[in-house]
């Protein structure tokens, strides 16, 4: 099974951003040595405990202490840009490390409405042109717009011998087709879903249309897995990520990820212990076994090409180790 890096950027109670962003390289270039496929990182904006509005940024700078891992955004908000601006962006990340680069691409806000008006006046109106804006960028990632076209003469400088993957990633149907209909791999984030993930990737599949001659349709599904020694230690390591959730959810959690000792002292009304149980159940918390068996289960029910796990803990050690217990079960 092939194995994935999604990095969300947490801060911890007791961290700075700083910090937290330094433990981001710090997992990207652990997970290389371990045998990790892809370091993909997250863009938020303004959301309490996240480190990272910009991927971007952070991948210049994890790029620049990994060697062969690929690294890429999962995903870039492409309703908040101009697609040539995109371009040129990850097509400067694709010359620095060529041969490395992902471009994954979202539609959502990324954050708050207040957010959403501060970064784009017209983030709604750019969301129903999400095809237009999806075909445009990958015309400027190819440079093979036609000569008709208003963009023929321009080209997405600085142009790289190999460019950048593009990545569709969603957890709708509607993400799915226009992934289809434009002939790019995608990703389905069941982590954040409650949509039935199997049939909207059975749909990509059978609507793919190959952007170039032997593309095929490929997926990554990405989860939130904890592994730890045993599943008490597990459970007692996922409870902080878990109360964190749920206190984001009423608009707090702006200390970041608390310790496992303050998730344990935190009470909850019957609301949010549903909530907690509803998050808990879309997680893979466990032992080695238990999680390589999961893992296992859910690449099969998906059909999945590649499994990317997202992981967020109070102590980086135990992030590292939730990896590198997995790593070792799975990839030779």
């Amino acid at each position: 099974m092939k194995l994935s890096i999604l990095d969300l950027s947490p801060i911890s109670s007791n961290q700075t951003a700083h910090e937290a962003l330094n433990e981001s390289m710090k997992l990207a270039q652990a997970g290389e040595m371990m045998g990790y496929s892809r370091y993909w990182t997250a863009e938020h904006h303004d959301l309490p405990g996240l480190a990272c509005p910009a991927p971007e940024v952070l991948l210049s700078y994890i790029g620049a202490n990994t060697s062969t891992i690929r690294i890429g955004s999962g995903a870039l908000l492409l309703p908040h840009y101009k697609p040539f601006k995109i371009a040129e962006l990850f097509n400067m990340l694709a010359v620095l490390f060529p041969g490395r680069v992902d471009l994954g691409i979202g539609r959502a806000p990324g954050g708050s409405a207040e957010v959403t008006n501060a970064l784009s006046d017209n983030f709604l109106k750019n969301v129903g042109k999400m095809p237009e804006l999806v075909r445009d960028l990958l015309h400027f990632l190819d440079n093979d717009f036609t000569e008709e076209h208003l963009h023929t003469k321009i080209t997405a400088s600085p142009f790289p011998e190999i460019p950048p993957a593009p990545w569709m990633l969603g957890t709708s149907e509607k993400s799915a087709l226009l992934a289809a209909e434009n002939g790019v791999t995608y990703t389905f984030g069941q982590f954040m879903s409650d949509q039935d993930g199997a049939a909207i990737i059975k749909s990509y599949k059978e609507n793919f249309k190959p952007r170039k001659k032997g593309d095929r349709p490929r997926v990554i599904v990405t989860v939130s897995a904890l592994c730890a020694e045993t599943p008490e230690k597990a459970e007692e390591i996922a409870l902080s990520s878990l109360i964190w959730e749920v206190q984001k959810d009423k608009g707090e959690g702006q200390l970041g990820v608390p310790s496992m000792e303050t998730a344990k002292q935190t009470e909850l009304n019957q609301k949010e212990k549903e909530s907690l149980y509803k998050r808990k159940q879309k997680m893979i918390i466990g032992d080695p076994k238990d999680v390589k068996q999961k893992l296992i289960e859910w690449e099969k029910h998906y059909q999945a090409d590649e499994m990317m796990i997202n992981t967020i803990t109070y102590n980086p050690k135990d992030r590292l180790h939730s990896y590198e217990l997995i790593a070792d079960h799975f990839i030779s």
